[in-house]
């Protein structure tokens, strides 16, 4: 099985620099993209071939996930049930016999980390709601997680220690996330590589210079370890200022 997720920043943007054509050549069976920043009724194109799950956000133009399948899950879910984080269309939940599929598009905690208190409340309740999955059946979460775990995650640690998406209490709350009974699938199978990011800044030809962060992921429930296969960073993949990220299950 393959899985793909990808913050591409405006869907209908990325539509025209290569979206359909790289979902296409990625063979995903489940494909899921952040930052969609559209409503669905707002789509000229449809993704044949899959079912299709949104959730927007109210507010327009922000925010927004959606997910693609192959299969059609037994059960689909939206937000995390809380109406305090349920507003911006952070989560699409997606359920399979074998695993629960959580798309995600996490908070970011923004300049001079003005929204870090409520970043840290949406990672405790988001944690707690994930501990709720786990109990169930296996979980992979998916999608731009907005935080740097390691110094090896970015380019610049020193310089971004406390700026959002490297700050010490964000790195804490990942690392307690992985505590709950979770695998940095990338890690898993490369946990000393190095310059391996999925996002660069616009500013100063940061991508073509490789000045960059790895904030997107894909992790899976440690019941699940035996069932992974490989993960990618799709670097090459324009279209967005983050790349596609991926995952292989056996079977």
């Amino acid at each position: 099985m393959r899985l793909v997720s990808w913050n591409v920043n405006g869907l209908r943007a990325c539509m025209q620099k290569g979206f359909q054509e790289f979902l296409e050549q990625s063979g995903a069976d489940i494909f899921c993209v952040q930052e969609t920043k559209m409503h669905p009724e707002q789509a000229d194109f449809a993704f044949k071939g899959y079912h299709a799950f949104w959730n927007s956000a109210q507010k327009k133009g922000y925010s927004g996930v959606l997910t693609l399948s192959k299969e059609e899950p037994l059960n689909v879910s939206y937000g995390i049930g809380m109406q305090e984080h349920d507003l911006e269309g952070r989560v699409v939940v997606c359920e399979y016999p074998n695993f629960y599929l959580v798309n995600v598009y996490v908070p970011n905690a923004q300049r001079g980390l003005v929204r870090l208190p409520y970043r840290l409340q949406w990672e405790r309740a988001f944690r707690e709601f994930l501990g709720g999955l786990m109990a169930k059946r296996a979980v992979l979460v998916c999608g731009d997680l907005n935080v740097a775990h390691t110094e090896i995650d970015l380019t610049n640690p020193q310089s971004n220690r406390y700026n959002a998406g490297f700050s010490d209490p964000e790195r804490q709350a990942f690392t307690q996330l992985l505590q709950a009974g979770f695998i940095d699938t990338y890690r898993h199978f490369y946990p000393d590589q190095r310059e391996a990011y999925t996002w660069w800044s616009y500013i100063g030809q940061s991508r073509a210079r490789n000045i960059g962060w790895r904030i997107d992921y894909f992790l899976a429930s440690t019941n699940l370890q035996a069932e992974l296969k490989n993960a990618h960073i799709y670097a090459h993949v324009l279209g967005s200022d983050h790349c596609p990220v991926g995952l292989e299950l056996h079977g």
